[in-house]
């Protein structure tokens, strides 16, 4: 049996965008509801923001990372329902920690929803403070220092 390779991510360029919003629209839109008015928003413009694609090319997995001072924002974490518990999500976690801490950054901070709790706890984050909602779905604040 020959060895998969493990997923890779790296930082988007601008011709890649319309493939994110695709796979942004179809995961959050589509299959979880939010309103497509808020799902993009003007941080879209200047935030930094890695892929993953499958062995084919196709962009299935998405997140974007904002900076505030010596604190990371990850944002808009997608994967593609197909390749959910493959490393094309964990491959794009690495990549923005990655690029937080060439920025400066100290740690990160992110919004996660309750099914993803575990996921990320799994990256080292922890949860901080009680559960909320935000665009209809139930989400708990996490965060994790950078080395």
């Amino acid at each position: 049996m020959a060895d998969v390779p493990s997923p890779t991510a790296q930082v988007a360029t601008p011709a890649d965008w319309p493939e994110v919003a695709a796979l942004r629209t179809r995961v959050f839109v589509d299959e979880q509801g939010v309103p497509p008015e808020i799902e993009q928003d003007a941080a879209d413009a200047t935030a930094v923001h890695v892929l993953s694609r499958d062995d084919s090319g196709q962009v299935v997995a998405t997140g974007r990372l904002l900076l505030d001072g010596t604190t990371a924002r990850i944002g808009r974490m997608a994967a593609d329902a197909g390749v959910r518990g493959r490393g094309h999500g964990a491959a794009v976690l690495a990549e923005l920690h990655r690029q937080a801490a060439a920025r400066g950054a100290t740690a990160v901070e992110l919004h996660a929803q309750l099914p993803a709790r575990r996921f990320y706890e799994r990256e080292g984050y922890a949860a901080v403070g009680e559960v909320y909602e935000e665009a209809g779905i139930a989400h708990v604040t996490m965060r994790r220092a950078l080395p």
